[in-house]
């Protein structure tokens, strides 16, 4: 007998949020140690997208991490806008950001650019930052 499949295509899916709960990671010490959720859990992901190179890393997909080996020795005109744009695409790979603004550039140490933005989630803002050589 074969089952039918009339009506199927008319039932509108169910979707649901999977939970936001995962290991917290000590940035000081590096220890995985106990469990974050909710907004830490999403500051946490952040840290970790900012921090990882994309394209470098087999257990990452390509969707994973920020781009940015190929900006250093660029122009600081080139940089900016390029790094805002490619942490922006990064950040919103993951479900739970929806935005990155108010992006601000400072060069407070010789050869290190400072970004630092706010990152809006469904948990609310959080700010951010990221130091990089150039």
């Amino acid at each position: 007998m074969i089952p039918s499949v009339s009506g199927f295509m008319e039932q509108e899916p169910e979707i649901s949020r999977q939970p936001t709960r995962t290991y917290r990671i000590n940035r000081d010490t590096g220890h995985i140690r106990g469990y974050t959720e909710d907004k830490e859990a999403v500051r946490q992901a952040i840290y970790k997208i900012l921090l990882t190179e994309r394209y470098q890393y087999v257990m990452y997909s390509g969707d994973y991490g920020t781009e940015t080996l190929d900006l250093y020795g660029q122009p600081l005109s080139y940089i900016c806008p390029e790094l805002e744009r490619r942490i922006t695409e990064a950040l919103i790979c993951d479900d739970r950001i929806e935005g990155a603004e108010d992006f601000d550039f400072s060069f407070s140490e010789k050869g290190t650019l400072l970004v630092t933005f706010t990152v809006r989630t469904i948990f609310g803002e959080i700010d951010a930052e990221k130091k990089m050589e150039i």
